[in-house]
């Protein structure tokens, strides 16, 4: 399968992340990218760098005020303090109900929790480089597809399906998934699907295309009752307005084995198939491997080739975007299985 992939992800490289309130090293880190390179170009996948400038279709998927304040987020922070080169910035105030979020604060800190859902998703000097190039990937893997491709991956990271129109989150700055769907659509697919199997729920997918009936979003995830992103992907969501029908999540309980997650994807796949689309969007976590430090489900790597089998049945014209998984070894093992298990099946 062709993949996609930039070396510009190395710019995204934060020292440190809060987690659980403490200050800890990155589990979202540049080695994620570089074992999947390996894992792949290992089982002949076919590499290529992205080819297609995604900034026409930026603006259609965030806001662009937004856009413009991750472009110039870095430099802002220097403008503070020539000393903050060596500091991360995080946001400590958010504006939660009854503050208002029409008002973009002159203040650094204050103007990153307008855009922030939590402290977890670590700003660094070459971030907007990154996630630039990861959308360049995700519009030339969704082409690659558009122009005849039965299926193409985005090997990217920092993973996107966190981040919404207006907001960064779990790592996620620019949501990639919704990029690739854009890019279908503008080439001629009416109905797309996105099936994201993910451990965490795509909130800023689902809060994207939540009103629309032509974008059919889907997520198999753990409850986020127990686990982030906590507010978002309740299996009551099922859109708004003219998207009521085309949403559906599947939230799964801790400890979730590997039968009943199948099961939960077998339903998924009925509802795609009954929604009849033109081309499948897998927002592609790897984070549901049994040895994830921030998982709790129970799939091991044979899953994951059947995973690949399952999604072949769906007889899609297919993008697959990296998202999450942090059991960094295991990491390109396991998504060269899912693309093994989605070309051999």
């Amino acid at each position: 399968m062709i993949s996609i992939f930039t070396e510009q992800h190395v710019q995204h490289d934060p020292a440190h992340e809060i987690f659980r309130g403490e200050r800890v090293p990155c589990f979202e880190a540049v080695v994620r990218g570089n074992i999947v390179r390996n894992a792949l170009i290992a089982h002949g996948h076919e590499l290529r760098p992205p080819s297609v400038d995604a900034e026409p279709l930026l603006a259609r998927v965030h806001d662009p005020r937004y856009l413009s304040f991750l472009e110039g987020a870095w430099q802002e922070w220097l403008a503070l303090d020539q000393a903050n080169a060596t500091e991360q910035p995080f946001p400590s105030v958010w504006p939660i109900r009854t503050l208002r979020a029409d008002v973009e604060p002159a203040d650094f800190i204050a103007k990153l929790g307008f855009y922030s859902m939590d402290n977890g998703t670590p700003l660094a000097a070459g971030t907007w480089r990154a996630v630039r190039a990861a959308a360049d990937a995700a519009v030339t893997a969704a082409s690659l597809v558009v122009a005849g491709e039965r299926a193409a991956f985005c090997a990217t990271r920092p993973p996107g399906h966190h981040a919404g129109r207006d907001f960064m989150g779990g790592y996620c700055f620019l949501n990639y998934a919704a990029i690739a769907a854009t890019t279908l659509q503008d080439g001629g697919a009416a109905r797309v699907a996105i099936l994201d199997v993910d451990y965490h729920h795509g909130n800023g997918t689902q809060s994207l295309f939540e009103d629309r009936k032509d974008i059919f979003t889907l997520s198999l995830h753990a409850d986020p009752r127990h686990e982030f992103p906590f507010y978002l992907g309740h299996a009551d969501e099922t859109g708004i307005g003219a998207g009521v029908g085309a949403n559906a999540n599947f939230p799964l309980a801790p400890d979730t084995d590997v039968a009943t997650w199948f099961g939960a994807l077998d339903q998924a796949a009925a509802r795609i198939a009954a929604f009849a689309p033109d081309a499948l969007v897998v927002p592609l976590g790897l984070d549901t491997f049994v040895g994830d430090p921030l998982s709790s489900f129970q799939l091991t790597g044979d899953d994951f080739l059947r995973l690949g089998a399952r999604l072949q049945a769906l007889n899609l014209p297919t993008v697959f975007v990296l998202e999450g998984g942090y059991a960094v070894t295991e990491l390109g093992e396991n998504a060269a299985r899912v693309l093994d298990g989605f070309e051999g099946a």
